[in-house]
C-alpha cells in the first residue's frame, strides 16, 4: 500500500515541485500540500497522511521558532538547505533530515522508515548529530560487492525481489543469491535488520 504523503512548505513552488517529484515515486501518494501558516491538525484531519514532508526552505530557522513536531500525530521529515540549524529541527523532534535536494528516490525511502517507527538521517548531518555514532558501530564481516549495494539499495526502498530482478535486468534467482550473500556479510537475520543496520554503517542513505 502506497504511503500517504502531506507536504508542507512556505513556498508554492517548493511544494508544488515536491508533490510532482514524490507523485513519481511507486510507493508514495501525496494527499495534500499546505503552506506552514495554515492550521496542521486540521490539515492532518482532512489529509489523513502516513508522513508529512517539511520543506524548511531557505530561512529555516524562521520555520523552527515555532515547531514543535513532537506535538503532530504523525511523523515529519525535514528537508534543510544546509547543516546550520540540523540540531534545532532534531531537537524539535523531527524524525528524518535530509537535504533540499536529496532525489526524489531517498525522500520516498526516508518516508518508508519514519512510516515504520525508524529515524532517517542524511550522513551530511549524522557528524554534527552523532559524534559519537562511528565509534560505536560494527563494521560488516565482508565489504559488500557493487551489485550487492544496488540491490541493497532497492531493499531499502521497499522492492520485492521480483520487481529488483527487472530493475537490474537479472533473475529473480540472482536476487534472492545476493539478498543472502548481503545478510550474512552484514550478520542480519531478515531484509528489515539489513536495510537498517546498513544505513547506520552508512552504506545506504534512507
Amino acid at each position: 500500500m502506497a504511503n500517504r504523503i502531506l507536504i508542507v512548505a512556505n513556498d508554492s513552488l517548493a511544494r508544488a515541485g515536491l508533490a510532482t517529484l514524490l507523485s513519481n515515486q511507486p510507493n508514495c501518494v501525496v494527499t495534500g500540500q499546505i503552506d506552514d501558516q495554515a492550521d496542521l491538525n486540521e490539515s492532518i484531519q482532512l489529509y489523513r497522511p502516513d508522513a508529512i514532508v517539511w520543506d524548511l526552505g531557505i530561512d529555516a530557522a524562521r520555520t523552527i521558532d515555532h515547531a514543535n513536531f513532537r506535538d503532530i500525530a504523525v511523523p515529519v521529515i525535514a528537508l534543510l538547505p544546509d547543516q546550520t540549524n540540523a540540531s534545532e529541527v532534531w531537537s524539535a523532534g523531527a524524525r528524518g533530515l535530509l537535504l533540499r535536494d536529496a532525489s526524489a528516490s531517498s525522500i520516498a525511502s526516508a518516508v518508508n522508515a519514519v512510516v515504520e517507527k525508524l529515524s532517517v538521517v542524511d550522513l551530511v548531518f549524522s557528524a554534527a548529530l552523532f559524534p559519537m555514532r562511528e565509534q560505536s558501530v560494527v563494521q560488516p564481516v565482508e565489504e559488500l560487492t557493487p551489485r550487492e549495494l544496488q540491490v541493497l539499495r532497492l531493499m531499502a526502498e521497499g522492492q520485492s525481489n521480483k520487481t529488483i530482478a527487472r530493475e537490474l535486468e537479472i533473475s529473480e534467482h540472482t536476487v534472492k543469491f545476493h539478498v543472502n550473500a548481503i545478510l550474512g556479510k552484514l550478520n542480519v537475520q531478515s531484509r528489515t535488520e539489513a536495510v537498517v543496520h546498513a544505513t547506520r554503517l552508512g552504506l545506504i542513505l534512507l
